[in-house]
């Protein structure tokens, strides 16, 4: 068990990538909170899933970006390597295929930083998620 010297908190793994402190109220400010070498990747994302999810309202939810139409549709969050997207376990299995070059993992999908982020498959899934009620 690891506690982490600023907010207190206890986690399973050491070092463990997690957010310290008020979340941010908005996605803009979550992103800006990021190291400036991932912010151009979450912007991307934002501006995919803002593309793909149009009616969406766009949140902060379990401090993470969320986009959200009478619940929780999809989230997404920076990390160290890579970042999160967070479609759900339903999103993961009907994409399986086209998911094999990512990790996978409870219903999250890893997306490297130093690969193309494929933009047509995340608005893909997320519209998925919106049109069938399957989400995060």
């Amino acid at each position: 068990m690891w506690t982490c010297p600023k907010c207190g908190r206890t986690f399973k793994n050491q070092n463990q990538d997690h957010f310290c402190g008020k979340a941010p109220e908005t996605i803009d400010a979550y992103i800006l909170e990021q190291p400036e070498d991932i912010q151009k990747y979450l912007y991307q994302m934002h501006g995919i899933l803002q593309a793909a999810l149009p009616d969406a309202q766009e949140r902060i939810s379990w401090s993470m970006p969320t986009y959200w139409n009478q619940h929780n549709i999809v989230h997404f969050a920076g990390f160290k390597y890579h970042f999160g997207f967070y479609p759900g376990p339903e999103a993961i299995e009907m994409f399986e295929e086209r998911l094999k070059e990512y990790k996978t993992s409870k219903g999250a999908i890893q997306f490297p930083y130093n690969k193309p982020l494929p933009a047509e498959l995340i608005a893909e899934i997320a519209k998925w998620c919106n049109d069938t009620g399957n989400h995060a």
